[in-house]
């Protein structure tokens, strides 16, 4: 995952850098070429019932998640377990002895095959890029620890609200508050960013290491983190890694503070000087159609940008809020367009991958083909920004189809009461404007 250097100057003089954490992509989608052909029978009899730990290695790492394979129609069904998150997987098909897995909304699969008695053998792939993005995979049948811990160890509280630091490879830092719970050996939580968050982490505690991981098809995470003083009682300091899939690493830095706080979402991007209005016309989804701001349906009502792309699990975070909530409140005089950057310039591919999303998540307002996932790409589409952050940002219209309030990243369902600040400060924006 990288960011680009020129959004650096910005972010300087707000004290921060890109974080990397949240649904951010600048044209190096770590991805693969081409797709395993896999014709669709009713086979899969290598997925047994049961719990299993899968494991990702990559970088020399391991990155473990727990996944369930339940019998639904007599047809395997497997969902992954992200804390308390859960993700159906139900679009499965078997050639030969290989079975592949689709991973939900993102263009990505798990590939395997048997490998001995309750044993599987793979590759997480990913299909939406230029470049090889094949990572090892391997899965053990029953219920485990994700991360192997020692009974009869003295165990560090994490538990609680850190500020922590983030470096990556290049020098290069930016903010985070980390937020965790602990029982006992077993922890979850996340870290927010500016831009976004780390989405549901869990893990365990083995004396003064922590150890989180999550897999949501999209992105394979694992943090590490120790207290310097296995003496103590409950953790004050932590150092440690965050690994990304193939490729992304970063060091952090942690010191417990209840009142570690993020700058305001609503504050980091604006409107270029002088520009009141978004002007753009984008291809719909549908081919022939095309939407724009300007069109008589969103005339004298509060529209919603959503800028996102449907490789980007923040963004379906997001969209698990927006599509519900727009079918309970679109009577009121408020629309959405979603405008979706994805990591392809073929505008048919961007458009099957968007319908896709469109249709498993039941989304009721229109979406955009607007460009490829790029920052860069998106701020040059939408000139009147003075620039795009991350994936998703949300731009809020009022009835007049000025630009009101621009937030930048989601803070989503794992992060607890930060959703339900985020959710509140949305529908607060929307009646101010409504009752305009």
């Amino acid at each position: 995952m990288t960011y680009s250097s020129s959004l650096r100057p910005l972010l300087a003089g707000l004290g921060l850098t890109l974080a990397l954490g949240a649904c951010q992509s600048n044209s190096n989608p770590e991805t693969a070429a081409t797709e395993v052909a896999v014709a669709p029978t009713a086979g899969a009899e290598v997925l047994t019932i049961g719990t299993w730990r899968g494991v990702l290695s990559a970088q020399g790492q391991q990155i473990p998640f727990l996944f369930d394979i339940t019998q639904d129609g007599g047809k395997p069904t497997v969902t992954l377990r992200n804390g308390e998150e859960r993700i159906k997987l139900d679009e499965i098909t078997t050639a030969g002895d290989s079975t592949t897995i689709r991973l939900g909304v993102f263009d990505a699969a798990l590939v395997v095959r048997a490998d001995g008695t309750d044993k599987l053998k793979g590759t997480w792939v990913k299909y939406d890029g230029k470049e090889p993005y094949r990572v090892a995979f391997a899965a053990t049948k029953g219920e485990e620890p994700l991360f192997p811990v020692m009974a009869d160890r003295k165990i560090l509280s994490f538990d609680g609200t850190w500020k922590v630091t983030f470096k990556g490879e290049d020098g290069e830092t930016y903010p985070a508050v980390g937020v965790f719970k602990q029982n006992e050996q077993n922890i979850t939580g996340t870290f927010l960013t500016s831009t976004g968050d780390y989405r549901y982490l869990a893990g365990q505690v083995d004396g003064n290491v922590l150890k989180l991981s999550t897999f949501d098809g999209s992105h394979g995470f694992l943090f590490s983190g120790k207290n310097p003083n296995e003496t103590d009682t409950n953790a004050t300091a932590i150092s440690g890694d965050f690994y990304s899939g193939k490729k992304g690493h970063e060091t952090w830095t942690a010191v417990k503070d209840p009142n570690a706080k993020l700058p305001d979402a609503n504050t980091l991007t604006g409107m270029k000087p002088g520009q009141k209005k978004l002007d753009f016309k984008f291809p719909s989804i549908y081919e022939g159609g095309a939407i724009s701001p300007s069109d008589p349906k969103y005339k004298g009502k509060v529209v919603v940008i959503q800028i996102l792309g449907s490789w980007c699990p923040n963004c379906m975070d997001e969209t698990n809020f927006l599509a519900p909530w727009y079918e309970k409140n679109k009577s009121r005089g408020v629309e959405v367009i979603g405008l979706g950057y994805e990591r392809t310039p073929d505008q048919t591919l961007a458009a099957k991958k968007l319908l896709k999303m469109k249709e498993r998540m039941n989304i009721g307002y229109d979406l955009a083909v607007a460009g490829i996932a790029d920052k860069d790409a998106a701020a040059k589409s939408l000139p009147q920004l003075q620039s795009v952050l991350a994936f998703p940002t949300t731009i809020f219209l009022d009835k007049k189809g000025e630009v009101r309030k621009i937030h930048t990243g989601f803070s989503g369902p794992g992060t607890g009461t930060y959703y339900q600040e985020e959710i509140a400060d949305f529908n607060q924006t929307i009646d101010m404007l409504l009752k305009e």
